[in-house]
């Protein structure tokens, strides 16, 4: 079950749902309109500069243990 990122095209107001079906009418939490526009998410992940790499998780000997 994704979660969408939507705005409402009479208030301007962006929200997020948890959408169980593509059929699923959406509604504005703030103005009730069902009229939205589904947006791109964007997704982003923080890190240290100069941080180590996570550990690989497969074997470096490239055999089975």
């Amino acid at each position: 079950m994704p979660v969408f990122e939507y705005r409402c095209k009479k208030c301007d107001e962006k929200f997020e749902q948890l959408v169980f079906s593509a059929k699923e009418n959406v509604e504005c939490p703030r103005c009730g309109n069902a009229d939205n526009e589904k947006l791109i998410s964007v997704f982003a992940s923080k890190h240290s500069h100069g941080a180590a790499a996570s550990p690989s998780v497969c074997s470096s000997s490239g055999s089975f243990t």
